[in-house]
């Protein structure tokens, strides 16, 4: 095999790789008990999933196009320049108490992920936990790691991810309750996971291709 051929043979097999990685979670965004919001470079919601319509009460029509700061509930302002600074980094976290539709106020602890999709400077935002009524405590961001998940892994991150428990995981695939635990450990260590909610964030945000 030439070398040409080689690097050619290397860059479909890469592109395969992503096309899976991508495909397997395709679905998850939508699916995910984990409110999950897709906003542009000028903060204005470009998709929002059922977990994100529930928890704030909106209509996806009442959402799609409108700025996120003109839900928020708290005096806080995010300027231009903190913003874009936040693009500029891999992830970010933090805590935002936004305005229900009801006019109740919730506190939700997210992860940021920057993306430029397609040439579009894309940010999928990740409900970590949420709140009524009650502030969370921010946490420190951490930077993420690009992990290289088995595929029984992925498998089991994306049900994960869809809102099946540990039980339902492993009826699902066909395996014991403890093999599941240990994916999801394994995910959970290479990916620098907390929680498995920011498994699935930090998981989704690897596949963010759309």
């Amino acid at each position: 095999m030439t070398t040409e051929t080689a690097e050619t043979a290397e860059t479909a097999e890469t592109a395969d790789t992503r096309s899976g990685w991508s495909a397997l979670f395709r679905d998850a965004f939508n699916q995910s008990r984990n409110a999950m919001v897709l906003l542009d470079e000028e903060r204005r919601h470009v998709e929002v999933n059922g977990a994100y319509v529930q928890l704030l009460g909106y209509r996806p029509s009442d959402l799609i196009g409108r700025p996120v700061s003109e839900l928020r509930a708290d005096d806080t302002r995010v300027s231009p320049g903190e913003w874009h600074a936040a693009l500029r980094q891999k992830q970010f976290t933090g805590t935002i108490e936004l305005l229900r539709a009801d006019g109740a106020h919730v506190t939700v602890e997210y992860a940021g992920h920057p993306e430029v999709v397609t040439g579009r400077q894309l940010v999928l935002f990740v409900a970590l936990r949420a709140a009524r009524g009650a502030r969370i405590r921010d946490e420190n961001p951490q930077a993420p790691v690009r992990a290289d998940l088995s595929q029984r892994e992925l498998e089991v991150v994306k049900l994960l991810a869809e809102g099946y428990s540990g039980p339902e995981v492993a009826e699902e695939l066909r395996i014991a309750h403890n093999t599941v635990r240990t994916h999801t450990r394994n995910a959970m260590t290479k990916m620098t996971a907390r929680s498995r909610a920011q498994l699935v964030a930090k998981a989704l945000a690897e596949c963010a291709y759309w």
